[in-house]
């Protein structure tokens, strides 16, 4: 269980469920109108911290710099909606939807809060045990209330919403390098060598009649040359010739982003002739102790 001097220590630090999963930021502890206790904490949560769930602190532990809760994280982000901005409290029907949402009994949690024997448990009828937000100022101060009250002095806070844009890296594509083997004709030219006969007659004189006279007179006789020639021989051989690879370069882009965002305008509006001026309750939410 957290207490009311821990508050300003567990806002706006991590969140993280029960198998060390971070779930987002502590924004806002609801306390109980009756206990004074600490009985929720809303976590921001989504791209930017742009949505806030409720998580029961009753089983939750302040660990160092963040809290930890008995939940795990898409739990939490699947809780139920409550706008946190609606006057800064939690309604009986609200809370009862989350308890219930959580598997927690909402009986234990009126008989803890000291508030079983006031009310009708089968109706649920009775004074109203809503929870009020509270922020690391009002938990410093044990004097003053746990929760807010509109119309408790004679201002107004005025709000606006602020977009904030960030950038989220995704994938936008895949490059691959394929290697695959073609075939080409070449052509090259190279010299090549062949032989061929030639006859050659030289006449008899002194010094080749000894040879010509060798032999039988009259005979019949061949004389055989082996002729020889060359021909192309083709060979093919792999040799690397460059190295490719794949490489990646950031550049950087300006893109517009347009939003719409709410802003909360105050005027005044005087009554007739004769009247006192007075303001209208307007549709626009009031905050208080922030």
């Amino acid at each position: 269980m957290i207490t009311r001097e821990e508050i300003p220590t567990l806002l706006d630090h991590p969140v993280y469920d029960g198998d060390g999963n971070k779930i987002g930021e502590a924004k806002h502890v609801f306390l109980d109108d009756v206990s004074g206790r600490p009985e929720w904490v809303t976590v921001k949560t989504g791209l930017f911290g742009s949505s806030e769930s409720f998580v029961p602190v009753r089983d939750a532990s302040l660990v160092q710099d963040h809290l930890e809760v008995p939940y795990r994280k898409d739990k939490v982000k699947g809780a139920p909606n409550v706008d946190v901005d609606a006057g800064g409290h939690l309604s009986e029907d609200e809370e009862h939807r989350l308890y219930d949402y959580y598997g927690i009994d909402w009986d234990s949690v009126l008989a803890e809060s000291g508030e079983a024997g006031d009310r009708d448990r089968t109706t649920g009828t009775g004074p109203a045990g809503a929870a009020g937000r509270a922020t690391a100022d009002t938990a410093s101060h044990r004097g003053e209330e746990s929760h807010v009250r509109a119309g408790t002095d004679d201002a107004m806070t005025r709000s606006e919403e602020q977009m904030h844009v960030g950038v989220e890296r995704r994938e936008s594509g895949r490059a691959r390098l394929r290697k695959y083997v073609v075939t080409e004709e070449v052509q090259q030219t190279v010299p090549v060598r062949h032989e061929e006969v030639r006859v050659e007659r030289e006449p008899i004189t002194d010094a080749n009649r000894d040879q010509a006279m060798a032999g039988q007179d009259i005979t019949e006789a061949e004389h055989e040359v082996t002729l020889y020639e060359e021909r192309p021989v083709v060979e093919t051989e792999a040799v690397p010739v460059e190295r490719v690879r794949l490489t990646t370069e950031e550049r950087t882009e300006q893109e517009t982003v347009r939003g719409q965002v709410r802003k909360e305008h105050i005027e005044d509006e005087a009554a007739g002739a004769g009247e006192h001026t007075s303001r209208r309750d307007r549709d626009v939410p009031e905050r208080g102790g922030e």
